[in-house]
């Protein structure tokens, strides 16, 4: 057996069909939401289309390259990232935050936060093992302090650059993927029990302080999300208005919802403009999918994305070393929070901000990024056992050697 036949007859097929049954509720869901912008539903549906195809092509490529060789392109594209983050930097992109590079749009966010976890799980795994080679002083490589600045320091630059961005919500993506990478490096309790403590003395300065000199809309929406919360009196013609009908249009849609592509006279807000048309297919795409798909479909959707982490979970109980645990955990916990915010926000448990759904809203070069990222999980399960298949195929040749020597 060649060995890609065995990697092909190796894959994790409940993970890719649960990827795929994602991608293809987020096709027609984006049909749906995007039918009042002037190109109409149907064109982003079928742009959705190509960078599936795209994304299946990155994702295959990913998965069935061992992930020991893809740390070798971590360095490079971190660093071509932060550059491009960087020449955003302060630049007025509120609606997409995006590199034009004439032919092609992209956002270099989702980028450094892949390139972040690839980087970070090759060096906390390699670090200890580079310490053990260095006579005297390489002890203090394989001390967690040593972990904890590189996590800081590695995750920290592209979170104040995203944030000077003007993407408040791709920048607190950062925060809980540096928290599972703590908690996956082995950082013992005493650190985080200190750091988690540290941080909410913290909280107060950076909301008071450093929130309102770096983002003012993001204070505005964290304090009317509190007001919200408190009952306290809002205007729903104005600011209020977008997390007042979003509530409003998930809260109403009942068991079966209105239906896919529902009409105004069938009652669907979102036909009405009430839900936020120019991003509905993106950031507002839960409250599309709740109305018409009613609680039925908010729950198939929900299962779903709690299979496909369950799902890379298990995979990362069976990597083979430490940087296959570290990527698996990177990336449930980037999924997380892009879940966790994009529907938290809508149902209010969250300030509104601007992140899509991953494989379900239109998102270009996000949704191949999210793709890439869960063909480096699947590597992390084809290649679980590859030493000891290489090791049990040199002893089979030894022992046919030895046989046609006799």
């Amino acid at each position: 057996m060649t060995p890609l036949l065995r990697k092909l007859l190796g894959l994790n097929w409940p993970l890719i069909l649960t990827m795929y049954g994602l991608l293809v509720f987020g096709v027609f869901t984006i049909e749906s939401a995007a039918r009042h912008l002037p190109q109409g539903g149907e064109h982003y549906a079928n742009l959705q289309r190509n960078w599936i195809v795209i994304g299946s092509v990155a994702y295959f490529a990913a998965a069935l390259i061992d992930y020991k060789w893809i740390k070798w392109l971590a360095i490079p594209l971190y660093g071509g990232a932060l550059g491009l983050c960087a020449a955003l930097f302060g630049k007025d992109r509120s609606e997409v935050h995006q590199v034009d590079a004439g032919l092609l749009k992209f956002q270099p966010a989702p980028l450094a936060l892949m390139a972040g976890i690839i980087l970070l799980a090759w060096l906390l795994q390699d670090l200890p093992r580079l310490g053990k080679r260095i006579p005297k002083v390489g002890w203090i490589l394989e001390e967690p302090i040593v972990k904890v600045g590189l996590i800081g320091l590695l995750t920290g630059i592209p979170f104040l650059l995203v944030v000077g961005m003007g993407d408040m919500g791709s920048a607190l993506v950062w925060i809980p993927f540096a928290a599972v990478c703590l908690l996956v490096a082995g950082i013992p309790f005493r650190y985080l029990s200190c750091m988690a403590l540290l941080a909410a003395a913290v909280i107060p300065i950076a909301y008071f302080v450093v929130l309102p000199s770096v983002s003012e809309t993001g204070t505005k929406r964290i304090q009317l999300f509190l007001d919200i919360a408190q009952n306290k009196p809002v205007d729903i013609t104005g600011d209020a208005w977008a997390p007042h009908n979003i509530a409003v249009a998930i809260g109403k849609s009942g068991w079966s919802g209105v239906g896919w592509n529902a009409t105004a006279t069938e009652g669907s807000l979102h036909d009405k403009k009430f839900v936020p048309w120019e991003t509905a297919h993106n950031d507002y795409i839960f409250p599309v999918i709740a109305e018409e798909q009613g609680f039925r479909g908010s729950l198939l959707l929900l299962t779903a994305y709690a299979l496909l982490l369950v799902l890379c979970l298990f995979v990362g109980a069976y990597a083979r070393d430490p940087m296959g645990r570290i990527i698996v955990g990177g990336v449930v916990a980037v999924f997380f929070a892009h879940i966790f915010e994009g529907i938290g926000m809508c149902v209010q448990l969250m300030p509104i901000t601007g992140i899509p759904l991953p494989l379900v809203s239109y998102s270009g070069t996000f949704a191949v990024i999210c793709m890439t990222m869960l063909g480096l999980v699947q590597s992390v399960w084809i290649h679980r056992d590859v030493d000891r298949i290489r090791a049990e195929e040199e002893e089979a040749a030894a022992a046919l050697k030895s046989i046609s020597t006799r």
